[in-house]
């Protein structure tokens, strides 16, 4: 997630500028070569279990990198660039960036508030130096959220676009395409969600005057983030079902941008749960409710969900399973073995009941995410794009038996059973993308005592997704600008598994996100370093020679941050 745009974009333009060479008509990107840094010792911090008992644990979330202070020469350069120097940049000048290979294309996320509550493009200066700076760093384009909440705020079909209008437009001038993201959930409540923007008003009238439209805990606490899903065929929404209201907001979206799509929108990722994953909002932070790494709590005792509940139990011939959901998985901030549910002996999740509760549980889910794609595909069809949907990585307790985190989310993934296949096959049902997260992660950054594994998810999801024929593309979960992590991503991007022994390359990478940190000395040649490697990776270069190219362009670029400091004194 992310900082407040306000604070994201003061200082992020001007950091990178492509430069011609003479007898050249292409112009390389900005780079450098990247400096090894080992793992920070910050990357590992204290967790604090409920019992007191001290471990191994970030404040926030599974894994974050310190950030350095902003140069104040750089800092004023890329304001005074956004202000001063804002001009398109012009087809000759971006021609290498575009150049085809073999390797993985890059995307950078926009920051969440890129577009304000008044439907305009926030910090417009900025941003267009900004985008202007990734396309000079090589960036394949960006991903932005498009907001439920923004764009049909007001009533039921008043769709305004106006701020998406002209952001597509400043992305197409610079040659960057655009994953665009239907984000269909509430922002605020998740990690870095520094900014608040709700769903639209008149669908929380409704939950409102319907409470139980919000997923509930077996405390009866609610959670307004994503609608739940046990409401997704009825008509609660002002006589429309939510699937509808989702099936018309992506009509209205590829009305109004038909033009665009296929040639600067490339990608459409539908959004299906909190955080636009497709999960339960099982882990939430806001207010405290849940702290890495706490097992999370199921969210099926709102009445549309108990209801479901109590068909499948009687179908089953077992009606007294109907009732309600599991009492005795313990609460938000509980480790496995502390709940008689998910205990590795004996524990409920491996009885009979458990079995039929969680493949209830997760099919749910499952039909969820078919329901919503049934409703996209037909819309997008013979339009130029790709469908993608987003997947948590949860790597948290992952080397338990139970893998309790990944069963409250939804996923029924144990050591006894392979949770993400079912996704990757209703996937590729769909011809839909799998998105993944947690790809910038190493498994001894993590508290070991926790169990955190999240090279291993990565990698069962990466042979789910092979034995499915379904593409796969990666996320980092949470931001780092160092090497490190970097070079995870390389490696992970084109994982060798089973008897695939050249790889299974993503299809695509998105990069958390374009912030001021990003634009940072030390951080922007990494990052361009970074995705120069990535665009070379199956090319006949070595590593050193793509960084020692790179490097030759970070010092050309020298002048023009100085001139833009200059122009700010």
């Amino acid at each position: 997630m992310a900082l407040n745009l306000t604070h994201q974009i003061g200082s992020l333009a001007g950091a990178s500028i492509s430069t011609t060479d003479t007898n050249s008509s292409s112009v390389e990107s900005v780079s450098a070569s990247p400096k090894w840094r080992s793992p920070a010792a910050s990357l590992t911090c204290k967790i604090q279990r409920p019992d007191a008992i001290d471990g191994l644990s970030p404040p926030l979330s599974p894994c974050r990198s310190p950030l350095g202070s902003t140069r104040a020469d750089l800092s004023v350069a890329c304001q005074a660039f956004a202000t001063e120097m804002e001009s398109p940049v012009l087809e000759h000048q971006v021609r290498g960036a575009q150049t085809k290979g073999t390797g993985v294309p890059v995307y950078v996320m926009l920051p969440l508030d890129s577009v304000t509550m008044n439907n305009s493009v926030n910090r417009k200066k900025a941003m267009n130096a900004s985008l202007q700076a990734l396309k000079s760093a090589g960036v394949e384009g960006v991903m932005m959220d498009v907001w439920w909440g923004l764009v049909e705020r007001e009533a039921p079909g008043a769709y305004n676009w106006g701020g998406y209008a002209e952001l597509f437009e400043m992305a197409k001038k610079h040659g960057l395409k655009v994953q665009a993201v239907m984000s269909f959930h509430k922002c605020g409540g998740n990690v870095g969600d520094s900014v608040t923007i709700p769903l639209p008003k008149w669908v929380v009238e409704e939950v409102d005057k319907d409470p139980d439209l919000a997923y509930t805990d077996q405390w009866g606490r609610r959670n307004c983030e994503y609608l739940s899903l046990g409401a997704d065929t009825l008509p609660v929404l002002k006589g429309r079902t939510p699937v509808q209201c989702y099936a018309d907001f992506m009509r209205a979206f590829r009305d109004n941008f038909k033009h665009l799509l296929g040639d600067t929108i490339v990608e459409i990722q539908v959004g299906m749960g909190p955080a636009g994953e497709l999960r339960y909002p099982s882990y939430p932070e806001q207010n405290g409710t849940w702290r890495f790494p706490g097992i999370g709590a199921f969210q099926c005792f709102d009445k549309y969900m108990l209801s479901g509940l109590k068909a499948a139990a009687q179908a089953a011939g077992k009606p007294e399973w109907g009732s309600t959901g599991p009492t005795d998985a313990g609460e938000y901030n509980k480790w496995p073995e502390d709940t008689p549910f998910f205990r590795k002996d004996g524990g409920g999740w491996n009885s009979t009941y458990g079995e039929f509760f969680l493949g209830w549980y997760s099919q749910m889910l499952l039909d969820h995410g078919e329901r919503i794609l049934t409703s996209a595909k037909p819309l997008f069809e013979n339009h130029g794009v790709k469908i993608s949907v987003k997947i948590a990585g949860i790597h948290w307790h992952y080397g338990t038996r139970s893998h309790a985190p990944e069963l409250t989310a939804g996923y029924y993934n144990t050591r006894f059973r392979d949770g993400y296949i079912p996704i990757a096959q209703m996937l590729a049902r769909h011809g839909a993308i799998f998105n993944f997260t947690c790809i910038e992660m190493r498994d001894h950054e993590q508290p070991q005592e926790a169990q955190c594994l999240p090279e291993k998810l990565v990698r069962q999801v990466a042979i789910a997704t092979q034995k499915a024929n379904v593409p796969l593309a990666g996320e980092n979960a949470l931001p780092r600008y160092d090497n490190y992590a970097h070079k995870q991503i390389l490696e992970a991007s084109s994982l060798k598994v089973e008897e695939n022994t050249e790889g299974n390359q993503m299809c695509a990478f998105t990069y958390l996100r374009m912030n001021p940190h990003l634009f940072q000395p030390d951080n922007w040649r990494h990052f361009v370093a970074f995705v120069k490697n990535m665009k070379e990776k199956g090319s006949h270069k070595c590593r050193e020679q793509v960084e020692r190219e790179a490097e030759h362009f970070v010092h050309v670029t020298t002048p023009f941050v100085q001139e833009a400091a200059v122009l700010m004194r």
